[in-house]
């Protein structure tokens, strides 16, 4: 009855960690490009009273054993990166990856991160950074007299200026894939970190060798389901329940076995 106690209580502690993966995918359900996140649990270890395959004669063994689970834990919070819908927004710096890629940018340490967020800005520089300020890698800057920006499908940005009907080029943005994309360290910002389970960065370019196309105009939306969510969240709060149950009738065992003695 003891060991029932604490077996119900690593029950709601994992449902508790559920939870928290299932409210803060609702709480960005309007955030551009954020990808949802799953809870995944294991059983515990076993207690193993009776060893499977024990000897009960000289000529039989016991085919199942004894084995008493002492409950669950938090295996992983695995990120899911399927792609999310795209929203028309006909703005010509919101972009848009269809398909696989991240978008490279660089850190004011100088590190590199990447994003599937597409809202890029203009700083007073006329470079193409992220909502933060974040510069795209490889950096590009608009001059201050253009009257157009296009982004093609396969990353190459051009401008229009006053007195011209040619394009200029500006460069080209990179696309970056990794070998374990749900290893990625996410740090917040719509912004991801490359780690020892995420593997080394892929480079290429957009809408070849795999990676996605981009789509000018255009951001991706959150990949979370409202309904998906709110089922999870229902299963979770009921499996949180009987765990709890799991408590309270542990402890009337143990209540009616000490009044036994009366």
């Amino acid at each position: 009855m003891i060991r029932a106690l604490y077996t119900s209580a690593t029950g709601m502690n994992a449902q508790q960690t559920n939870i928290d993966v299932i409210s803060h995918n609702l709480a960005n359900v309007n955030t551009t490009g954020y990808k949802s996140g799953r809870a995944e649990f294991q059983d515990l270890i076993y207690q193993q009273v009776v060893e499977p395959g024990a000897r009960t004669s000289d000529t039989t063994q016991n085919p199942t054993g004894i084995q008493v689970g002492l409950g669950v834990k938090t295996s992983s919070i695995q990120k899911v990166f399927i792609q999310g819908d795209l929203k028309n927004t006909d703005r010509s710096l919101d972009v848009a990856i269809e398909g696989e890629g991240f978008f490279k940018v660089q850190l004011p340490n100088g590190d590199s991160a990447y994003t599937r967020t597409g809202s890029f800005k203009l700083d007073k520089d006329g470079k193409i950074v992220t909502a933060e300020g974040y510069e795209l890698d490889p950096s590009m800057t608009v001059p201050n007299d253009v009257t157009s920006i296009s982004i093609s499908s396969d990353g190459i940005v051009s401008v229009t200026q006053p007195g011209s009907t040619s394009l200029t080029d500006l460069g080209q943005l990179t696309a970056v894939r990794f070998p374990n994309q749900a290893g990625l360290k996410a740090m917040g910002k719509n912004l991801y970190l490359e780690t020892e389970a995420s593997g080394a960065p892929v480079e290429g370019l957009f809408y070849q060798d795999g990676f996605g196309a981009l789509n000018q105009g255009f951001l991706e939306t959150s990949n979370v389901s409202v309904v998906e969510q709110v089922v999870n969240m229902i299963t979770a709060q009921r499996a949180y329940e009987a765990s709890s149950k799991g408590i309270t009738t542990s402890d009337e065992m143990i209540n009616l076995a000490l009044q036994m003695k009366r």
